[in-house]
């Protein structure tokens, strides 16, 4: 796949998440120099963190802080607010809106999705954006946080349409602004595909104490305006409510056209195989959000990243790396294969709302013979929690209002710890092992992963810290963690804090700073020969 001069030309469409992800893994990885990248952004702005806007909705971060580390490279060419419109596939070129011409021998689709508009009277056409009317609203970008926050300043009522995480994360931020809000969810329970009937009741409840309402198993029919502006919405059956400012949750929608239109195929996603190429033109690739690949797509950025991941390995012809080994790796024999742990964790960013699902869990829940789950609820103190286990290992749990059960649940389940003879336990005392930032971070095992969301380890840290990463910013600048769903700010933090009291003298006389894939080699290394 390379060019008559060896260079290999790699155009990625996308510079969201996983697009600058890419990149940036590629580069890591090109220690020939063999790869130049031209990266085509849609949107004006440096990649972000879209993962939290809805904690810009809630006034608990600004828009700068969503900004995400990006290294400046000499091979990468980043387009910001240039549009791909058309692949030539016979000619190998991408063009964009003002009919540029970019060739490639590879071409990387990271088009992400788009909000899915809800067919509804008194919306306009479709899933057009544009159409909707004054104080109607989406929440997939930067742009569409910005104008729900400037439209809160006047609303008074606000109705959330959708009840998965982003819908209750919109619902309880504007709460949290002063709004008097209404979730309307069509199914039976709220985050129906994460939790089960219980689960759901319990954070049904929970809203009512944050003074958010909640119509379920309702359907919204029309969306009232008067003189171009929002008036309120018709549910079916005819209830109205009043509302001032409208945020649609409903899911969203890969973004497939430009991939349609180059005559590849197309499901809900850009079909792919498990090397990420499409079955039509092993030169095309894709990855995050707009991909389907043989296993599915989760809408996860996890499964985004790690696609990043695997495709920049793929075309630098590198072997996959091992994966993290735990602390209890000591206690496999030689040469058996490490145990795996699950990466689909869910978790609502939410004032006032603390939901964690991974694994088996509410309509992933089956009748499996070999589950064994163990569960504890408590409506009045607004605690749910339930475990499931199989083969001595976790693999599901669902935690409402639990917040210490639910960190310990997720090292267990992402690191596939054994579990005790007695899941009940598990609800009863922490599981051992779990990262504690308060606590010593001198029993942590340097190969513990931190930041699950990209495979960051304590030593990683360590590392950076020792070569001039002293504080939060800088080990995301040369990690990336923290950059995910922000879940392990809190450890890093305190990693730095017993950093800075353990080793003082050694944290102004440290070597110079270097690039991040350089540090991750230096720990990769020994970990890979002690594999």
């Amino acid at each position: 796949m390379s060019g008559s001069n060896g260079t290999t030309r790699v155009v990625v469409v996308g510079h969201g998440m996983v697009g600058s992800r890419f990149a940036d893994d590629l580069h890591a990885r090109d220690a020939e120099r063999r790869f130049h990248v031209t990266v085509l952004g849609a949107e004006e702005y440096e990649p972000y963190n879209r993962v939290l806007l809805s904690e810009v909705v809630a006034g608990k971060l600004d828009v700068a802080s969503l900004s995400l580390p990006r290294s400046v490279r000499e091979r990468t060419s980043v387009l910001p607010g240039t549009t791909a419109v058309a692949i030539d596939r016979a000619e190998q070129v991408v063009v964009d809106s003002a009919g540029c011409a970019y060739p490639y021998d590879v071409v990387v689709l990271a088009t992400g999705a788009r909000a899915r508009i809800p067919a509804l009277d008194g919306l306009g056409a479709g899933d057009d954006e544009a159409a909707l009317p004054a104080g109607v609203h989406a929440l997939r970008t930067l742009d569409d946080a910005r104008e729900i926050v400037a439209a809160t300043v006047n609303a008074r009522t606000a109705v959330v349409v959708g009840a998965g995480v982003l819908g209750l994360e919109v619902a309880c931020g504007l709460a949290h602004r002063g709004l008097d809000v209404t979730v309307v969810h069509g199914g039976a329970s709220l985050m129906d595909r994460q939790l089960d009937g219980d689960a759901g009741a319990v954070v049904t409840g929970e809203l009512g104490r944050l003074g958010i309402g909640v119509r379920l198993a309702a359907r919204t029919q029309e969306v009232l305006v008067r003189d171009g502006r929002l008036d309120g919405v018709r549910l079916e059956g005819g209830e109205r409510l009043d509302a001032d400012l409208l945020v649609l949750t409903a899911g969203t929608v890969p973004e497939v056209g430009l991939a349609r239109r180059a005559g590849l195929d197309v499901a809900r996603g850009v079909v792919v195989g498990p090397d990420l190429a499409a079955p039509a033109d092993p030169r095309v690739f894709a990855i995050g959000d707009c991909a389907e690949p043989p296993e599915g797509g989760t809408g996860l950025i996890a499964q985004g990243w790690d696609q990043a991941r695997r495709l920049a390995l793929l075309l630098t012809g590198q072997r996959n790396e091992p994966a993290d080994a735990d602390p209890e790796a000591a206690t496999v024999p030689a040469g058996a294969p490490l145990p795996q742990g699950g990466t689909d964790v869910v978790r609502v960013k939410a004032v006032g709302l603390d939901v964690v699902s991974m694994g088996v869990s509410g309509a992933r829940r089956g009748g499996d013979a070999g589950h064994r789950s163990v569960r504890l609820t408590d409506p009045v103190g607004g605690r749910h929690v339930e475990v499931v286990v199989a083969d001595g290992r976790v693999v599901g749990a669902t935690c409402v209002g639990a917040g210490q059960v639910a960190a310990d649940l997720v090292a267990a389940y992402t690191r596939a710890t054994p579990a005790p003879s007695d899941p009940a336990q598990l609800l009863l005392r922490p599981v051992g092992g779990a990262p504690e930032p308060a606590a010593s971070p001198t029993l942590m095992p340097d190969r513990t992963t931190v930041c699950r969301c990209n495979g960051v380890t304590k030593g990683e840290i360590v590392a950076c810290w020792r070569h001039g990463a002293d504080t939060v910013e800088d080990v995301a600048r040369e990690t990336r963690a923290t950059t995910g769903c922000g879940g392990c700010k809190d450890v890093v933090c305190g990693l730095l804090d017993w950093l800075g009291t353990t080793d003082p003298d050694r944290a102004r006389a440290r070597e110079p700073r270097r690039a991040v894939g350089e540090v991750v080699a230096e720990v990769e290394e020994p970990a890979q020969a002690r594999g």
